[in-house]
């Protein structure tokens, strides 16, 4: 007979990969929203090609795993159960803020759920606050980063091709964003896909079935195939937002804000810093849109986008918060 612990465990494992499924459908407007809404690719063309390049990407690092896995708090001292509540606690938020169309980060969610699950089974001083600390500031420079290299990177562009013809210019970026949005999915799993095996490990070592913080390979195939999915099944909603709504974008447009954002994203993997591919993405297309004028962004947008990062991390604590104490009524804390 099996027991209880190991069955949470199990239990954690199909929450953890439905998390990094839901991310996948939920941040497929990350790289492909700029490349469908210019027309560089059909939208069908667009979803495979991230699809493909989510998994790749996934496959070739594990630091970001190491800082969500271990900055967060102990793996020693949770719980199966706060690892489970924490995982439905950012599933529900992304849900919600998928269905209005409103690009939150899943990183976001995800630090937010397992920081409320955690505080409500032991407290704050359970707390790791210097890798805390060191998340959270990663996630709030990121979009910094992004506004900035965003805004240069256009200005470059168009100062090097200032004496040729927009149409031709754009026929050209047209192919070149093929190349960009594939380096945007691709640094997007990177990012991305690590933050579910940082879980996923976590839960092992707290199980007892890893006695040192090592992603097992399998855990990294599992978290990329199921992002992979989830990037093949698509977000309509938030591409709509990113793509259409926000920015109105050229190919030359989305050529920028696709590669500033994806060597941002790529920087911060390359050492450990668990950045947000959507704010990252965002705010580089709000730079490329501060390049052309202050009125081609739509700030009533903006102003929304902005108010769901500030409020994802308080809000998915709360929610995960909530589920972890209506479940300890049935299973073990």
């Amino acid at each position: 007979m099996l027991d209880t612990s190991f069955i949470i465990l199990i239990l954690v494992f199909v929450t953890a990969l439905t998390f990094d499924y839901i991310n996948g459908f939920h941040d497929t407007a990350n790289a492909i929203a700029t490349c469908v809404s210019t027309r560089a690719l059909s939208v069908k063309a667009a979803i495979v090609m991230a699809a493909g390049l989510n998994f790749l990407g996934a496959m070739i690092s594990t630091k970001v795993a190491t800082t969500i896995g271990k900055g967060i708090v102990d793996a020693s001292i949770i719980t199966q159960t706060v690892i489970l509540a924490g995982l439905l606690g950012a599933i529900t938020w992304n849900l919600i803020t998928w269905y209005y169309g409103i690009p939150s980060s899943s990183s976001h969610a995800l630090i937010g759920g397992i920081v409320g699950s955690v505080v409500a089974h032991a407290g704050f001083q359970s707390l790791q606050w210097a890798g805390l600390k060191k998340i959270i500031l990663s996630l709030i420079i990121s979009p910094i980063f992004g506004t900035f290299f965003g805004f240069i990177f256009m200005v470059i562009i168009f100062w090097l091709f200032r004496n040729k013809n927009p149409h031709t210019l754009n026929r050209n970026f047209r192919y070149l964003q093929v190349f960009s949005a594939a380096f945007m999915a691709f640094s997007h799993g990177t990012a991305d896909a690590q933050k579910t095996m940082g879980i996923m490990t976590m839960a092992l070592v707290s199980y007892g079935t890893l006695q040192s913080f090592v992603v097992p390979t399998w855990v990294k195939a599992s978290a990329a195939i199921a992002m992979a999915l989830g990037t093949a099944a698509g977000g309509w909603r938030i591409i709509k937002t990113l793509g259409k709504d926000f920015v109105k974008l050229q190919p030359v447009h989305g050529f920028a804000a696709e590669t500033s954002s994806a060597a941002v994203i790529l920087g911060a993997a390359s050492i450990g810093m668990p950045v947000s591919t959507t704010h990252v993405i965002t705010s580089s297309i709000l730079g490329v849109g501060l390049s052309k004028r202050i009125t081609a962004v739509n700030w009533t947008v903006a102003k929304r986008i902005v108010m769901a990062w500030v409020i994802t991390i308080p809000a998915a604590a709360i929610v995960s918060s909530t589920i972890y104490t209506l479940i300890t009524r049935f299973l073990p804390a």
